[in-house]
């Protein structure tokens, strides 16, 4: 059976980027590899954009190194800028064209021949559901299709990497599917994603490896699994019929932790690691025995959400009136 040949179209090493006083991103080592997706997560400026920018060019380090498809994104931004493709957070499509010439001239400007341009702009319109509006100006798409044209014009020329910054923020659940069996026909296809994202599942049902960033730094790196195993194993859920008594549960189920536990007061709601060998129906007894009731009780082994709640933030906490 023909095996894939793998190559390392992204590595940095010591990356790091200083405004002022204040280090965006720090000491950041990754490699990515053809045919996988790498994952960053983290909270609104913990680094993952500055991160993007770095590695397609759009800003220079401070300290470290980094290449993409094996050019210096200092000494070769040009190299690197024609082996890449970029969705950023904000559409960046021209709202005067109409998105079949949007998708035509980013070809264009990837050299790819008029009849070629035009070919891939048919396929791509139709690929992202977007072919009943091809010859409509793109100030006149919602939301939503804008931000499908823009991921269609980064991958118009079939680049080696893509670097996608929230592609799918704003797209309705059935788009959002669409565009995970895209990016897994390509990473099939030999490309390297580099993807951040707001949607843990998303991460989860994607990225080969996930780098988790805080503040700037790396909190944690492996696979999804490796991730999951690092922070234990099974998780409670509890929802409590009357929302007050939320607190009164928590420090009920304090001895079956086995961590922090999450409390969410507004929705009645706490999570917490279960110690092994805790059987649910001990669970309901202590909730009984202080007079909670609760209304929903599962348990449930541990995802990127757990992983990116305990890595990156305390535990929420009930605050006294």
């Amino acid at each position: 059976m023909y095996e894939l040949h793998r190559t390392t179209n992204v590595r940095a090493s010591g990356l790091g980027k200083r405004y002022g006083d204040l280090w965006a991103l720090r000491d950041l080592d990754l490699e990515a590899e053809s045919g996988s997706v790498l994952g960053l997560l983290g909270h609104n400026g913990a680094g993952k954009t500055t991160t993007i920018r770095l590695l397609t060019t759009l800003a220079v380090p401070t300290t470290g190194t980094a290449q993409v498809a094996g050019h210096d994104v200092v000494a070769e931004p040009g190299k690197v800028r024609s082996q890449i493709g970029v969705a950023s957070q904000a559409a960046t499509v021209d709202g005067l064209m109409s998105g079949r010439s949007n998708l035509e001239m980013v070809g264009r400007l990837y050299h790819l021949p008029p009849e070629m341009a035009r070919e891939r702009a048919d396929e791509l319109l139709v690929r992202l559901g977007l072919e009943h509006a091809g010859d409509n100006l793109v100030k006149t798409y919602s939301g939503g299709m804008r931000r499908r044209l823009d991921l269609a014009a980064a991958i118009v020329a079939s680049p080696p990497v893509l670097f996608l910054d929230e592609p799918t923020t704003g797209l309705d659940p059935a788009a959002r599917r669409d565009l995970w069996e895209l990016m897994r026909e390509l990473v099939g296809n030999g490309a390297t994603l580099v993807l951040t994202t707001q949607y843990l599942e998303e991460a989860d049902a994607l990225a080969d490896h996930v780098i988790v960033l805080d503040h700037g730094q790396v909190a944690a790196a492996g696979s999804p699994p490796e991730l999951k195993r690092r922070i234990g194993g099974e998780r409670l859920d509890v929802v409590v019929t009357d929302g007050g008594d939320v607190i009164r549960a928590r420090e009920a189920l304090v001895r079956f932790a086995d961590g922090p536990i999450d409390v969410e007061a507004g929705a009645g709601r706490l999570t917490m690691p279960l110690v092994e060998g805790v059987a649910l129906m001990e669970v309901m007894r202590a909730l009984d025995a202080v007079g909670v009731d609760a209304h929903d009780l599962s348990r449930r082994e541990a995802t990127l959400d757990d992983v990116f709640l305990t890595l990156t933030e305390q535990p929420r906490q009930e605050v006294a009136a």
